[in-house]
């Protein structure tokens, strides 16, 4: 088999990286007008239709977004964001669930094997959070600081890509999510849920963490089933 010649990007696709670069750097946040197309094409040194087509697709991407007569809005600041809320939206909740426990199992494991004392200290923070606010019975605290304590730990992974996928996955998520808890624990939130997964993870022992977070899935799994009969 030969080896064929690289060849390098062609203008719109260097377009759309520095697009998405100036996105995902939070240069032009969610919601904003990006800048009109002289200007665009002024900066980025390039034709109209290579500014246009590079456009076209990030629109077709989900990130931006068109509107007739107005201009050119930020609507996602991933692509990859935008492509699990639409595969998110086409599967199953249990689908969804299992590929979460997937990705936290083997955040649990990691975190445990590398979390520095710095992560124990933001993992700590929000485990009091979580359980304050289940003291307090706050659903909308509760679940907001179960999702940051859930995220500190794969932050902690220091795996970039595993990040990405567990932010994403879990924006697609927070909705139902939120209403299992409703409905499972009624107004008496779980006290003290995490505390043996932050043991674990403060302990470096990696086998429990991975236990603790699997018991739990399967718990938001029956939770779900029993909502689907």
């Amino acid at each position: 088999m030969m080896l064929q010649k690289t060849t390098r990007l062609s203008l719109v696709d260097q377009v759309i990286i520095q697009i998405e670069s100036l996105i995902e750097s939070g240069s032009w946040m969610v919601g904003a007008k990006i800048p009109p197309e002289p200007d665009l094409v002024n900066d980025l040194q390039v034709s109209r239709n290579t500014l246009r087509e590079g456009i076209r697709a990030l629109c077709h991407a989900g990130v931006l977004v068109t509107k007739q007569g107005d201009g050119t809005y930020v609507s996602s600041n991933s692509t990859l964001g935008v492509a699990i809320q639409r595969r998110a939206r086409k599967s199953s909740l249990l689908d969804t669930l299992e590929v979460r426990g997937a990705l936290e199992r083997e955040a649990a494991k990691l975190s445990a094997e590398r979390r520095t004392e710095e992560d124990v200290e933001r993992i700590r923070f929000y485990q009091q959070e979580c359980n304050s606010s289940s003291v307090n019975g706050d659903l909308k605290r509760y679940v907001a600081a179960d999702i940051k304590l859930h995220q500190t730990i794969v932050e902690s992974t220091r795996n970039q890509m595993l990040i990405d996928l567990y932010e994403h996955i879990t924006d697609a998520m927070q909705d139902s999510i939120t209403a299992i808890l409703k409905k499972q624990f009624a107004g008496n939130l779980p006290p003290k849920q995490h505390d043996e997964l932050v043991d674990a993870i403060v302990a470096q022992d990696a086998d429990t963490a991975v236990r603790v977070v699997q018991f739990f899935i399967d718990e938001l799994k029956r939770a779900t089933e029993m909502e689907e009969v």
